[in-house]
């Protein structure tokens, strides 16, 4: 992220010493830890929050993408009613018989 080496932090090291003394340089290198520490955890929680709403999102449009198609199939499925397999028989409503009965001569 940042390039900063070694001699840059000796650098800074002694520029915070002038600055604070001897006395109040560990205070301040508490306090400074300690505030690093809270943005840090800070930007996880906003970081970690603003992944679960993309996801929740996402699984939002997966889901409404998943109807929309459900739907589709349905409107298809009404439109086109599925055609009989070739190899099953239809059979009527009303069979005839095979041999069908002579009608009665008088």
């Amino acid at each position: 992220m940042f390039d900063i080496g070694f001699s840059e932090l000796l650098l800074v090291g002694l520029v915070a010493l002038l600055v604070f003394g001897p006395d109040r340089l560990p205070g301040a290198a508490r306090m400074a830890g300690l505030w690093v520490g809270r943005l840090k955890r800070s930007f996880n929680a906003i970081k970690t929050e603003v992944e679960r709403e993309l996801g929740a999102d996402e699984i939002r449009r997966q889901l409404h993408n998943e109807q929309i198609l459900q739907l589709e199939r349905e409107m298809q499925q009404s439109i086109q009613p599925p055609k009989p397999l070739e190899s099953t028989p239809v059979v009527s409503e009303n069979p005839t018989p095979v041999n069908p009965p002579k009608p009665e001569q008088p």
